[in-house]
């Protein structure tokens, strides 16, 4: 029997998990609270708790939303979600009462029931990724093979082979690696409290009133119109971290704009896809890498954030001017369109504020207060929570008399639906990335790796840095950016930090290759969205959207020739920041711009302003850039005067 055959049990049972689904996302909620302001338990014991549940929601979610398995019958859905429920369930009560007993007293020596039930949780996970990562879960599956038939392969890459009770106890009971160990933890810790003031502003309709003021923007002519899908992916980033989302969140208001205005439907969607990847880059809630940066390098959170706010500046910067002059010349007879939905209330402004007030007060907790990054999110969640609650209240209460205390029922609902569903998944997917970072240390493959890498490479710096890209550039192809950041972290930071190159410096360029990695297909989510928003093709969007990203790859290179960037805040910062800026805005003058009609005049200004921006972002002496971006400014300021006249 079909779905189709059956739609009365289907909706019944899309009902029946929906309300199972809220319980457990508001016990999730509640545990994960409760640990935010106590720290009772300590991470490993939040991991073997709130992994299983995690797996639970999972569940649940898939089968409201009829995506567990939408070709068997609702009745076979409900059987096999009703095994992984009681399954997981079986694992979180065994490995709470157990604990003390597999951590300590039966510390590698663990009996049957503790490798039962670590390995059915390393299968849950795999079954996750199955469905949600299947380049993942392919990885994971090759990795393991090669985990316990090593000695079949020859050469370097060779091994003894380890036993598959070996591989389950690496991958579950031994917790320092596997599907407990330190990445879920970080998901359910640090990254959790961030999501948790995410899931605040979006649920409270903090981000829509922020849309509606870059819908003011763009009301005001054609040419503001692109870049009203710069200012909103600029604001939203700050709170997102994620390409995706923004795409999602922005796209739906400024593409069919951009469109109606007469850009085409491909160039409409690139545009939101370059500036919505920048929710990878921008402070102070950056993408998952940031958190797996600050965790690798032992440091704090606000460490990461502090020097991440001169690159997401950069890459944004050059995203602002190469849409201008994109729309500069698809926009210049046509009328302004406003978007709808632009007019501002009251309760709009206190929603700006709330969001302001989030980004200054993290940033401000973390700087000036030295508060730790988790602690500082449960209290700017708190504060604003509270204060928002008290507006909407007065705000509803004053138009609705007593009915109004029904407003809060809703945000608090979305709050916790999309506080879990956030959580859970990132859970679940580090969980898994955990999968591939054990195999990689118990067979040693990134020292091997690297070893060939950078022997093809030789000791020269330049060498291994094109390498590196080259190897990241692949590796992203086909993983999303959490895992394509790890893996190249683990492979080229170890010879890189041993040629001398500094550790920020490494892995910001790791960073920004797993950022690159949103961009390359098949895995460009932000690019999907947004295309199938305009309705446009998908690959001419990406590869559209490329072309305006180049402030990614002046990142990959200016990281290395100007590590001022990221090594330590302060005036070596700025000063590297600004020549910076000045070269990216004159490369994408130099690829965008028109100087002339005449091509014989207009491509050689161009290839001269092209060099000597380069020159201006890779070359490694300050003083000698900072001298080279004259030139450069005096082209940019002659092509403004020349537009200005025409």
């Amino acid at each position: 029997m079909t779905l189709d055959e059956h739609p009365a049990q289907h909706k019944k049972n899309m009902n029946i998990a929906n309300v199972l689904f809220l319980i457990s996302a508001a016990g999730f909620f509640i545990y994960l609270f409760h640990y935010y302001l106590t720290g009772i338990g300590g991470p490993t014991l939040l991991a073997i708790t709130l992994v299983p549940v995690a797996f639970i929601l999972f569940v649940l979610d898939s089968l409201r939303n009829n995506t567990l398995y939408p070709k068997l019958s609702p009745k076979t859905n409900s059987f096999i979600a009703a095994i992984y429920v009681v399954a997981a369930l079986s694992v979180m009560i065994y490995m709470r009462v157990e604990f003390v007993g597999i951590r300590t007293v039966r510390a590698g020596m663990w009996n049957v029931p503790d490798l039962v039930m670590g390995g059915l949780m390393f299968v849950l996970i795999m079954e996750f990724a199955r469905k949600r990562y299947f380049e993942l879960f392919v990885l994971n599956l090759l990795l393991i093979l090669y985990t316990v038939y090593g000695w079949v392969i020859p050469g370097l890459f060779g091994h003894p082979g380890l036993s598959w009770e070996r591989i389950i106890t690496s991958m579950s009971v031994e917790m320092t690696t596997g599907v407990f160990s330190r990445l879920p933890q970080l998901a359910l810790t640090l990254i959790g409290s961030f999501i948790l003031v995410l899931s605040l502003l979006r649920a409270f309709g903090c981000v829509d009133s922020l849309l509606k003021i870059a819908s003011r923007v763009a009301a005001r002519s054609p040419y503001a119109l692109p870049q009203a899908a710069v200012l909103g992916s600029f604001g939203v980033a700050a709170v997102s971290g994620s390409g995706a989302a923004n795409a999602a969140t922005t796209g739906t208001a400024t593409i069919p704009a951009m469109i109606a205005s007469g850009l085409p439907r491909t160039k409409a969607a690139a545009i939101e896809t370059a500036a919505s990847i920048g929710g990878q880059l921008m402070p102070p809630i950056m993408g998952i890498s940031a958190f797996l940066m600050a965790d690798f390098l032992g440091t704090s959170y606000f460490d990461v954030v502090a020097r991440g706010y001169a690159p997401a500046l950069i890459y944004f910067a050059g995203v602002s001017v190469s849409v201008f002059l994109l729309s500069v010349r698809h926009c210049r007879d046509l009328p302004p369109v406003p978007l709808s939905q632009t007019i501002m209330e009251g309760l709009d402004w206190v929603k700006i504020l709330a969001y302001g007030a989030v980004v200054v007060g993290l940033v401000a907790m973390m700087a000036a207060a030295g508060t730790p990054a988790m602690i500082a999110a449960v209290r700017i969640f708190m504060a604003i929570g509270i204060s928002l609650c008290v507006c909407i209240l007065i705000w509803s209460v004053k138009a609705k008399g007593v009915r109004g205390f029904m407003d809060l029922r809703e945000p608090f609902k979305r709050l916790i639906d999309h506080f879990a569903s956030m959580t859970m998944e990132l859970t679940l997917l580090l969980a898994t990335l955990s999968i591939m970072t054990g195999a990689f240390v118990i067979t040693g493959i990134p020292p091997k790796v690297g070893t060939l890498l950078m022997q093809a490479a030789g000791v020269n710096i330049v060498a291994m840095i094109l390498v590196g890209f080259f190897f990241g550039a692949i590796v992203g192809t086909g993983l999303p950016p959490a895992p394509t950041y790890i893996i190249t972290a683990l492979v080229v930071a170890g010879p890189m930090i041993q040629a001398g190159v500094n550790p920020w410096v490494v892995h910001f360029f790791a960073f920004f290759l797993g950022v690159w990695g949103e961009l390359t297909p098949p895995t460009s989510v932000a690019a999907a969205v947004t295309a199938r928003i305009a309705d446009a093709p998908f690959m001419q969007t990406l590869f559209r959207a490329i072309s305006l990203c180049i402030g990614l790859f002046i990142l990959m290179g200016a990281v290395f020739a100007k590590p001022q960037l990221v090594m330590k805040p302060g005036i070596s910062q700025l000063a590297a920041f600004a020549i910076v800026v000045i070269g990216t805005a004159g490369t994408a003058f130099s690829l965008q711009a028109n100087f002339s009609a005449r091509t014989v005049i207009d491509a050689p200004i161009r290839l001269l302003l092209g060099a000597l921006s380069v020159f201006v972002i890779l070359y490694p002496r300050m003083d000698v850039s900072a001298i080279a971006t004259i030139p450069v400014i005096c082209f940019i300021l002659y092509w403004w005067v020349k537009a200005r006249h025409i």
